[in-house]
């Protein structure tokens, strides 16, 4: 007896939805926390789009987000899948490695005290 692949499948097809993992998820919200407790942060957003997935940081609900954090596995072998992105868009941190590249907003909780 022959097996057939279904029609539409692929071994090597890409998910529909790129997503963070559990210990992803677990480094953004514990330095989201910090920032919450700093009195920095009040919002977040998920989105998981079929390239990206953003984790996006919000100083009040209604506004535009403050950071966004993405994740795009396309540019692993590359720049590296994690990035961090300022208000207007521009690029703070790119790397390969999620905790290094979180860095740059835990710095924003180090203050000169007076």
């Amino acid at each position: 007896m022959n097996m057939q692949t279904p029609s539409g499948y692929s071994e090597t097809a890409q998910p529909e939805q790129v997503a963070f993992d559990r210990r992803e998820l677990s480094d953004i919200l514990r330095l989201y926390g910090m920032m919450v407790a700093a009195g920095e942060w009040r919002d977040y957003g998920i989105s998981c789009l079929r390239e990206v997935a953003v984790f996006s940081v919000f100083r009040r609900t209604a506004e535009f987000p403050l950071y966004r954090i993405e994740k795009r596995p396309r540019l692993r072998n590359r720049q590296g899948q994690y990035a961090v992105l300022g208000i207007d868009g521009q690029i703070l941190k790119r790397g390969h490695d999620l905790r290094t590249v979180l860095r740059v907003l835990e710095r924003k909780l180090i203050r000169a005290v007076e």
